[in-house]
């Protein structure tokens, strides 16, 4: 066995894990408030965390990963641009800190290992997540490891766009993203103000209410456009959706298969392959002790 720790540090709460590396299984996991804008607690916390999973161990521990909202830096050693949130992440040596060896990565960034190492990529060498929730995020993986890109932004995979002509760019100034086309921050304008989120959109739905869908359905229209993109860019063998608009299940998987059918190319019967994520909450601790071997 080989024990490893994994620590998802959010701006509500911090999740710590303990796991064997080997096999994926949790031996211990911790949930801690992170207490975001009162200065340094949240440092402490980690350290606190990292320590308790420690006592815990049975045999020396092989690591520490860190998961965290934000841009790391090339050596994944801290968190290089993480602006409004969190203040002192950015910059902030953690194996200086815990006085032991830590690798920091993108919190989108873990939940693709977690998939990849014990979940729904597990033996695949080439593939991609994309998360759906408040917004869209997501993460490549290619030749079997996590890529990562020039500082560190690749996956950034719901800031593609779907419609150029739009006239309202997201937060990264991409008109038409496809964040804006499913990610929940933006139902209410979807839904002319009739909804106020996925859940309740999608009830509307499977209720049978027109307007709601009309907007479900285009929604999802837009995911296969982009999944079928994706897989011409970068011929994944796997496609693992995960987050929670991911609750909505069949309602969302049928109707975009049948998508899918229509847009993506499948030379020689070619078909990527659509799979629902396997970890959800505890995803960016696993991920983020999961890369210790990548």
């Amino acid at each position: 066995m080989s024990q490893a720790i994994g620590i998802d540090l959010g701006g509500t709460r911090i999740k710590g894990v303990l796991i064997d590396t080997t096999t994926g299984s949790v031996l211990q996991q911790l949930i801690t408030p992170t207490g975001d804008g009162e200065g340094s607690h949240w440092q402490r916390a980690v350290a606190d965390t990292v320590q308790a999973l420690s006592e815990s161990a049975t045999e020396p521990v092989q690591g520490i990963g860190l998961s965290a909202p934000g841009l790391p830096t090339p050596d994944n050693t801290a968190i290089a641009c993480m602006p409004g949130r969190l203040q002192g992440l950015e910059g902030f040596d953690w194996s200086a800190y815990l006085g032991k060896p830590v690798r920091v990565l993108n919190d989108a960034h873990a939940a693709l290992m977690a998939e990849a190492r014990f979940g729904a990529l597990k033996g695949a060498q080439h593939g991609l997540m994309i998360t759906l929730g408040t917004g869209v995020g997501g993460g490549l993986l290619l030749n079997g490891h996590l890529y990562q890109g020039f500082f560190q932004m690749a996956g950034h995979l719901g800031h593609m766009t779907v419609n150029a002509d739009s006239v309202h760019p997201d937060i990264t100034n991409m008109p038409g993203s496809l964040e804006d086309a499913i990610g929940n921050v933006t139902v209410g304008q979807r839904s002319f103000g009739r909804y106020k989120t996925t859940h309740e959109l999608v009830d509307g739905h499977r209720q049978g209410e027109p307007l709601a869908t009309l907007v479900w359905l285009t929604s999802i229209r837009h995911l296969a456009v982009s999944i079928a993109s994706l897989a011409n860019a970068f011929s994944p063998e796997i496609v693992v959706l995960g987050g929670g608009i991911m609750q909505a299940d069949e309602a969302l998987l049928n109707p975009l298969q049948t998508f899918l059918n229509l847009f993506e190319w499948r030379p020689a019967g070619k078909k990527t392959t659509v799979r629902k994520a396997y970890f959800e909450d505890w995803a960016g601790a696993i991920g983020a002790a999961a890369f210790l071997n990548d």
